[in-house]
């Protein structure tokens, strides 16, 4: 517990960084980093590894997006009048996966998450404008996209950024402000997700092990120890880069992290 704690505190400041930076929650590097470190430490079986790394991915989303939506809410880049109806969205869609997410094999929900982060990030590398040509579309439509977004985004304990940033880009919404929106819908998604795997998980592992349902607790707290202080950090870096600088980081990351999940 105490390797893990001790590793996880480096883990949350790169984090927070990468959250505050480009909306992403931190899930793309927790997911793949618990992935490899459980099974190591025979914290949980390898089968099991991907459904532990997801939960306590989501439960440390709730600090990280929190601490990076009230900076991203200060430099003026949540867009309200539309993230209001992302959210309500985002959370229907993460509450109806996190139960059943445990049906799922660890290796096939890796593999979708590998696919899916791979498109993503393709789709940020071959952008050349700094906007999507895309109206947005109106409130209805707005919460049923963001309710499947943020479905997929819960069941590979992402947070927000990975799938609303893109696609909130390619409707016209500026590459700052699409950040900022989907820092909000990823606490809607940590919250509601996480509720779904703590009932899940609450059977097969047990608080003396160190868990909450799904959720390991020392890996939990060493990334929230760290993250909640970088992300505002990374907010404000994403006033002084360019936009477009901003989004080929961004499919540069996607496609490292996909590579590692498909692979591995």
């Amino acid at each position: 517990m105490l390797s893990i704690f001790v590793i996880t505190l480096l883990l949350g400041a790169v984090v927070g960084l990468l959250a505050g930076l480009l909306g992403i929650g931190g899930g793309l590097i927790v997911v793949p980093a618990l992935v490899m470190m459980l099974p190591a430490f025979d914290v949980v079986s390898s089968a099991d590894a991907m459904l532990v790394a997801v939960a306590t991915s989501l439960a440390s989303i709730i600090i990280t997006a929190t601490s990076s939506v009230r900076a991203h809410h200060k430099l003026g880049n949540v867009p309200w009048h539309i993230a209001l109806s992302v959210v309500v969205g985002a959370g229907i869609g993460a509450w109806s996966v996190g139960y059943y997410a445990h049906h799922i094999g660890g290796e096939l929900l890796q593999l979708i998450f590998g696919v899916a982060v791979l498109l993503l990030a393709l789709r940020m590398l071959g952008s050349r404008s700094p906007v999507g040509s895309k109206t947005m579309p109106g409130k209805a439509l707005t919460t049923i996209i963001s309710a499947v977004l943020g479905a997929l985004a819960s069941l590979l304990g992402i947070g927000g950024g990975a799938l609303f940033v893109p696609v909130l880009n390619y409707f016209s919404v500026e590459m700052r402000q699409a950040i900022g929106c989907a820092a909000a819908s990823g606490i809607a998604i940590a919250v509601f997700g996480t509720l779904g795997y703590v009932i899940a998980g609450w059977r097969h592992y047990q608080f003396e092990q160190g868990f909450i349902g799904y959720i390991y607790l020392p890996a939990l707290l060493g990334i929230v120890l760290t993250s909640a202080f970088t992300a505002p950090l990374g907010a404000k870096m994403t006033q002084r880069l360019p936009v477009l600088t901003i989004k080929r980081v961004f499919g540069v990351f996607l496609l490292l992290v996909s590579a590692k999940m498909m692979f591995s």
